[in-house]
């Protein structure tokens, strides 16, 4: 059977790409290993973490702060029926991917896909019988997967990685999180409302590096009144089953006294690496970096002619929307168009309550590059629908250039950060400045006036503070 296009992967980079070169008229064909499509996102990943945080916060919110708005009510939780509520949401979005594919007239072939050569892609069926598929170009989307920790071994059970932590049969005592990024702190949200007594080991000074370091100040300080724990500087060195626990050794990062806690379940969450084993790489000659990314150039190709990467096996942040947008980008590339990302403008959200959302460049990054830069801030506290909702935590901040005004930077922590991100990463995609943000016309009373009052504070002009 020969194609146009085949895209190996159907994560969110996979998926899309395959649609948008079947609108473009190619004649398209998707290989996916699982029975299901979406890739990890929306199987194992950010679509059932989502449901889990959304469904523990509601608990949360009956369990402390009803009562403080009249509400009288005893929650009970039912874990069993809160996962059944997760796996039906996923249900729905996997089988909306299936509409979607068949809908575009794109061929599904379910199996693992290996590239014989240029233009041919083996694919093995779970009964291991084989194809050969031909095309014109190939495109890999075959996303991430979790990184280990040598001499840990992960059961799925008390030992668990990401997925194990989606689908824990009752609510652990004690939780110990490995890694303070995104994925760790938002299970650990997730288990902390729920019951669990949480420790977060972090191997750097402070968590979710890469965010604005004021925002992640801002964030342990919040997450720490809910009850985490942090333990920052330090390394775990062992895991060890005892006395009916988990028996986690923990060191100093820079060397020194052990010391043991006990934990009934253990989730390591140090990053993702990406998923390039079996598909023939190698012996096809294709780049790899030093982390075993595929290199590929402006246009996503590779150094093998017809033979392009997605996503979060290229370089870049591991980001669903990063992997959706070069989908679109290097689908409209092989159509003749001039498909492009902005990279400068792709924003970063943790769905924890509250949210942390950000887009553009850190204060630290301004300082390293000796970019000249005004900052402007406004705190939910001064809020009126904040404080309405009884919903303070958090602040807007802005970083725009001191010469041109250009907005640089925008980082917000509060709830719907995510949500209002939205406006930030559209008007610094159209170039805006502070003053053009400022002079937008926001509705009131709403949360996303911070964000304008904190575009009026780049030039000490906040109304409300």
């Amino acid at each position: 059977m020969t194609y146009d296009l085949i895209v190996i992967g159907t994560g969110p980079g996979g998926y899309v790409c395959a649609i948008r070169a079947a609108q473009l008229g190619m004649k398209v064909a998707v290989v996916e290993k699982r029975s299901t499509f979406g890739g990890t996102c929306l199987n194992v990943g950010c679509m059932p973490s989502k449901a889990l945080l959304h469904a523990s916060e509601a608990y949360a919110e009956a369990c402390n702060g009803f009562a403080a708005m009249g509400i009288k009510v005893k929650p009970e939780l039912d874990l069993a029926r809160m996962h059944a509520f997760k796996d039906e949401g996923v249900k729905g979005n996997v089988d909306g991917v299936a509409f979607l594919l068949k809908k575009n007239k794109i061929d599904a072939h379910h199996g693992m896909g290996r590239i014989l050569a240029p233009g041919k892609v083996e694919v093995t069926a779970d009964d291991g019988s084989k194809k050969v598929l031909e095309s014109k170009s190939i495109v890999i989307a075959t996303g991430s997967d979790v990184a280990r920790l040598p001499g840990i071994e992960i059961d799925e059970k008390t030992v668990v990685s990401s997925t194990g932590a989606l689908s824990l049969p009752k609510v652990p005592k004690r939780l110990v999180v490995i890694g303070a990024g995104v994925i760790g702190l938002e299970l650990g949200s997730v288990w902390r409302r729920l019951g669990s007594e949480v420790l977060v080991v972090e191997y750097l000074d402070r968590i979710v590096p890469g965010i604005d370091g004021e925002i992640a100040r801002n964030f342990q300080r919040i997450l720490t009144k809910q009850g985490f724990k942090f333990k920052l500087s330090s390394k775990v060195t062992g895991v060890k089953k005892a006395n009916g626990a988990q028996q986690v050794t923990i060191e100093p990062a820079a060397g020194g006294q052990a010391e043991t806690v006990e934990a009934d379940v253990v989730l390591v969450c140090v990053g993702r690496v990406p998923y390039t084993e079996g598909l023939g790489l190698e012996e096809l000659g294709v780049q790899l970096d030093n982390k075993r990314r595929i290199v590929v150039d402006s246009h996503y190709q590779t150094n093998v002619p017809g033979i392009y990467a997605i996503g979060d096996v290229i370089a870049g942040p591991m980001l669903a929307h990063k992997a959706e947008e070069e989908g679109v980008a290097v689908a409209e590339i092989l159509a003749g168009q001039a498909g492009h990302v902005n990279y400068d403008v792709i924003p970063n959200v943790i769905y924890t309550f509250p949210e942390v959302a950000s887009v553009g460049r850190t204060e630290e990054d301004l300082k390293a590059a000796g970019v000249p830069y005004k900052v402007g801030k406004f705190p939910y506290t001064a809020n009126g629908r904040a404080k309405i909702n009884r919903t303070t935590e958090g602040l807007v901040k802005v970083l725009a250039h001191a010469e041109t005004d250009r907005i640089l930077g925008v980082h917000i922590i509060g709830p719907n950060a995510g949500e209002m991100i939205a406006e930030a990463a559209v008007i610094m995609e159209f170039g805006g400045a502070a003053e053009d943000l400022a002079r937008t016309c926001h509705a009131h009373p709403t949360l996303s006036e911070a964000v304008k009052e904190a575009a009026l504070a780049v030039d000490n002009r906040a109304i409300h503070m």
